[in-house]
């Protein structure tokens, strides 16, 4: 078996598709792993002796674990982990074992994926995570973008847009775990670090690799450790790429990808994303709140699909809110694709999270969908979308799904995958993972035309 090219960690779900997407439309043949391969344990985490990348005295568990080797023949892996939001050190830890399992598969460079919205706390878990895994790589720099022009993620002198206006104006400074208030990404992220953060504005970018080059050459020397990237368009991104073909650790959203393989010698193939033929039943589930996925949900309706919203207060009063659901869906979903949400607007969020806690009422509705969603497939359900990021972690835990190949695109950022569950034995199951605030209008009716 090949030594893999590149070796992926996301901090997400949904975030680790849309990475593996951008690289098959680039040409590399790519499988997404749920959690880090394990052959099995072989002990209890331990405290390491110091803190790694001076996380602020957090201690880092160094796992003992013999990894599974890497099952099929690919280019790249996606490690997918579900670590967005949760305690920085924990993130870290998750963060180091999938490299150290990357590393033992021979992959040749790195690349850290967060969101194009650049989710996180003024504690990280970006900074933190990016800061560990230089210094297990004895990396002395790296680049950082969320850029992802397709998507309409844009970086210009530092500041990130979201479509046409700053992203605290996007509605992603009303986002329940992780609110955007601050566009500057210069300055959010040397909150997060203890390393300096500089800035390769557009001016560098624009003039090519040589230029972008000899800029990070002279943060070297100006002690600058990590840099953001200005990015408007993919000629941008594909400008970046050459740049950072010797760089041990990429750090970016998954805009960043399509200048990658090239550095590898490979280009588009339509072979890279080819999936079995699908079939049978079709259903949506969604937890997602953001405003796109709104949009989504009520498009849907507007077709007049069959949709079922969850009530997160009848599940906290301990009504089996997943079998009524289930038993509602039954004969509907034999006839058409069916829709069940929790997704609402921000004060409808807000009202609940002041009654339930920010925390218990994502992860209790989190919970309820993904045994919904587990439900529909042990009943027939073959082609399923999963809207969300946090969701989509929760649903593909409940599923039992290990690994998934990454297949044609619906929207930017977002593919179709197939993988094995144990909820369906003996057979395959389509599934895709959509970001929260990705996706056209249309999506939850797009999805299921691009599989024929």
């Amino acid at each position: 078996m090949a030594k893999l090219l590149l070796g992926c960690i996301a901090d997400d779900f949904t975030g680790a598709t849309d990475l593996a997407n951008n690289l098959v439309r680039a040409g590399m043949r790519v499988v997404q792993a749920i959690g880090v391969p394990e052959a099995r344990r072989a002990g209890p985490p331990q405290a390491s002796a110091r803190p790694l990348g001076g996380q602020r005295g957090h201690e880092v568990p160094s796992v003992g674990a013999e990894f599974a080797p890497l099952a099929a023949d690919v280019d790249a892996v996606v490690v997918a982990l579900k670590s967005r939001t949760i305690a920085p050190a924990e993130a870290i830890a998750q963060s180091l074992e999938a490299l150290r399992w990357l590393q033992a598969q021979g992959a040749q460079q790195i690349y850290f994926k967060y969101c194009s919205t650049f989710d996180s706390t003024p504690q990280g878990n970006i900074g933190p995570v990016t800061e560990a895994l230089m210094e297990a790589l004895k990396c002395d720099f790296t680049i950082a973008t969320p850029a992802f022009p397709d998507n309409k993620r844009t970086v210009f002198k530092g500041y990130l847009f979201a479509g046409e206006v700053l992203l605290n104006e996007s509605g992603m400074q009303n986002h329940p775990l992780t609110p955007m208030t601050d566009p500057n990404l210069v300055r959010v992220l040397q909150a997060q670090c203890t390393r300096k953060v500089g800035l390769i504005d557009h001016a560098v970018v624009a003039r090519g690799a040589a230029a972008i080059t000899e800029r990070i050459g002279q943060f070297k020397g100006e002690g600058v450790s990590i840099a953001i990237v200005d990015a408007v368009s993919n000629d941008d991104l594909l400008r970046l790429g050459p740049a950072l073909a010797k760089m041990p650790l990429v750090t970016a959203g998954s805009g960043v990808a399509i200048g990658l393989p090239a550095n590898f010698g490979l280009a588009p193939s339509s072979q890279a994303s080819a999936l079995p033929a699908a079939g049978g039943l079709r259903a949506v589930v969604s937890g997602s709140c953001s405003l796109a996925t709104n949009r989504q949900v009520l498009d849907f309706i507007q077709r007049g699909g069959a949709a079922l919203a969850v009530d997160p207060l009848r599940i906290a009063a301990g009504v089996d809110v997943a079998a009524e659901a289930l038993a509602w869906a039954a004969p509907l979903v034999e006839k058409q694709p069916v829709l069940v949400y929790s997704t609402a607007e921000a004060g409808a969020v807000k009202s609940v999270q002041s009654r339930l806690g920010v925390e218990e009422a994502g992860a209790m509705v989190e919970r309820t969908i993904a045994a919904i969603a587990r439900g529909l497939v042990e009943r027939g359900v073959r082609q399923l979308v999963v809207a969300g990021g946090e969701t989509s972690g929760a649903c593909v835990q409940a599923l039992g799904i290990a690994q998934m190949q990454i297949g044609p695109q619906i929207d930017p950022g977002v593919p179709w995958c197939h993988a094995r569950s144990d909820a369906a034995p003996g057979a395959g199951l389509h599934i895709a993972l959509k970001s929260g605030n990705f996706g056209g209008d249309d999506f939850f009716t797009k999805a299921f035309t691009v599989l024929g």
